[in-house]
């Protein structure tokens, strides 16, 4: 019935807003918005209804859920960065029908997953700064899902991003985008060298490890990437665990995933973390079971959080 249009890692650095506003860092994350609206055109041009944002800024510490409201408008001041996202206005449409969708096929594939469809919830801006460039004139309704899993398996994440997939392509008559919203390595610059560590990585080890996932990435190497995945996660401080990248690689085969991504955004640092805009190529998958990658490679390993 549906479809699984466009898959992407996507960043979210609050220094974009900045970038929009008078001042010294007007300007300085213009090749990452733009790496935003190409992904959008592409979106545009693929006939997507609806993204849905793996957001890395919604931390939750029970189940997965999907805020799926009718709509969403508001002012957002970021409560951990309220010097670089203040008052930031936002709107856009919301998508219950496939919200519920998406928290259905989840709990049946046996990870238990909530949907909210009434809820004054708004999204964290690991939605809402991508939607500021992706989706400014709401053209595209728009659903934010958990991705700071604070207890949760990798695995489950992967098998969360095959049964969305296949709610899409089995149940949903519209057409989709999966957006995993996150860095790769994501240690911060320490309190006080922020300024210094603006356009940079945090360490020479942290940045080597980013561009040989990188490397990995465009030569497709995905039963390699998946097999290093959670501990990449705890030794590269993978944003929300890195679960958002576990969701986007189930939907789109786990480690039987055979397409190389294309950066749309070339790599760059941002207070200390390495950031990009990539597209991961849908391919076709069986739809039928959870495919044996998703229930063996990542099968066992807890969050970050459990392990340290």
């Amino acid at each position: 019935m549906g479809r699984l249009a466009l898959a992407a890692k996507i960043t979210h650095v609050p220094s974009m807003y900045l970038s929009e506003l008078d001042g010294p860092r007007q300007g300085t994350r213009q090749d990452a918005i733009d790496g935003h609206r190409e992904i959008a055109r592409r979106c545009r041009e693929a006939g997507v209804d609806t993204l849905v944002v793996f957001d890395t800024h919604w931390l939750v510490n029970a189940n997965y859920h999907v805020n799926c409201a009718p709509h969403f408008k508001g002012l957002y001041t970021s409560n951990e960065l309220p010097h670089f996202i203040a008052n930031m206005p936002f709107e856009c449409p919301g998508n219950p029908v496939l919200g519920n969708l998406l928290a259905k096929a989840c709990t049946e594939a046996g990870v238990e997953t909530l949907a909210h469809d009434a809820t004054t919830l708004d999204p964290e801006y690991g939605t809402l700064v991508p939607m500021r460039y992706m989706n400014a004139d709401q053209h595209f309704k728009v659903i934010s899902v958990s991705a700071l899993c604070t207890v949760h398996y990798l695995a489950d994440s992967a098998r969360l991003g095959w049964a969305m997939r296949r709610a899409v392509e089995q149940h949903y008559d519209g057409t989709v985008a999966f957006l995993a919203s996150g860095s790769l390595s994501h240690r911060f610059a320490q309190n006080g060298l922020a300024p210094e560590f603006a356009f940079k990585i945090w360490s020479p080890f942290l940045e080597h490890l980013d561009r040989e996932v990188l490397r990995m990435w465009g030569a497709a190497e995905w039963p390699a990437f998946c097999e290093m995945l959670p501990e990449y996660a705890s030794k590269g401080h993978g944003e929300g665990f890195m679960h958002d990248t576990a969701m986007l690689l189930g939907a789109l085969g786990w480690s039987g995933y055979d397409a190389p991504a294309e950066v749309i955004t070339p790599y760059f640092g941002a207070s200390g973390t390495g950031q990009i805009n990539a597209v991961f190529p849908v391919t076709p998958q069986d739809g039928r079971a959870i495919p044996k990658a998703v229930a063996s490679s990542a099968e066992g390993y807890t969050s970050v959080a459990t392990r340290l």
